[in-house]
Parts: structure tokens; sequence; C-alpha cells
């Protein structure tokens, strides 16, 4: 299961095309909205959450969490008890983490990205306390993998899948959706 957290002021391709291709790989991917099911992204558009973040169960059948970005949703998921006790239990039980565009700034200032390699939106870098910064637009080291923004959101997504499912069905992916790597 993959939780995808959605708060209010989400970047809606940031979160929109990960859950895409994750799904594509027949991953079971849940969006969380956090505060209730009704979120509206950055642009406005309002986006029903398939569950409520009270409502997310933590335990072995948790394969990932994805943040995607946006500076107010990122500034809401950072506030979120309910995101933070996930990224806890994450770092603890070794389970990935995937973040975009300003989100990963939710991991660096928490130390999380020390001695690892990472990226974000430019702004978002020096929240990246610790990190190794690559100016890579999508990166995976250890437990994260961190983009720079919407513009690689496919690929961001792609490299989810990579993880969890293997390197040829993310190829596979890119393939069927006709994206140049």
């Amino acid at each position: 299961m993959v939780y995808v957290f959605l708060a209010n002021g989400f970047e809606e391709t940031e979160a929109i095309a990960p859950i895409d291709m994750l799904r594509r790989a027949k991953l079971d991917v849940i969006t969380v909205g956090v505060g209730g099911r009704e979120v509206t992204s950055s642009h406005k558009i309002p986006m029903k959450a398939d569950i409520e973040d009270k409502d997310i169960e933590l335990s072995d059948k948790l394969e990932m969490i994805v943040l995607p970005g946006g500076s107010l949703g990122t500034a809401n998921l950072e506030t979120s008890s309910v995101v933070q006790s996930s990224i806890d239990y994450c770092a603890e039980n070794h389970i990935p983490m995937g973040a975009i565009c300003a989100a990963p700034s939710i991991y660096g200032k928490r130390g999380l990205l020390k001695g690892h390699k990472a990226t974000a939106f430019p702004d978002y870098r020096k929240f990246l306390d610790g990190a190794e910064i690559s100016e890579r637009n999508v990166v995976t080291d250890g437990l994260f993998t961190t983009a720079a923004g919407a513009g690689v959101s496919v690929d961001f997504g792609l490299e989810l899948v990579k993880v969890l499912k293997g390197k040829e069905l993310s190829d596979t992916i890119r393939n069927t959706i006709q994206c140049e790597k």
C-alpha cells in the first residue's frame, strides 16, 4: 500500500502523475486528505481523497509514502501530526519515502536527509539539511526519492515504480506512455 498525502495547496501535477504511474504498476495507492477528504489544489482544483488522514493505518502493509509539493501544500503537510508520525513510522521501519518540489524540505528539516543525495525545487534546497544536493531532477538515495518540481512529475512517478517494482516495469510503463528518457 502506498499513501499519497494531499493537503490544501498541493501541486496537482506532482500528485496526479505519480499516482497514475504507481497505479499503472498495479500498486495499491491510497490518497490521503490531510484534514478531511475534500482538498483543494494550488490552482483551486477540488479533489476528493480516498480517505482522511485520521483513517490511515500504519502497518506492515505500508510500502511507501509520497508527499507532493506546492508551497502551501508543503506547509500544510509539515504541520500535520499524522504526516509527521507517518514519516517517523517509515524511518523506523525502513519504508521508502518520496517527495517532490518543496516537500523534500520536510525530510530535510527533520535531519533525515543527512548523508543522502537529494534534490528539491531550487528555493527549497536550502532546507535539505545535511544532504548532498544533486542537480539531477530525480534522485533516489537510501529510503528517499526526491524530485525538483512539477516538470519532472512523470519521471518522479516512474522512479517510485522503480523503487517498489523494479527498473523493468518502470521502463515498460515509460515506453507505454511514450515518455522519453
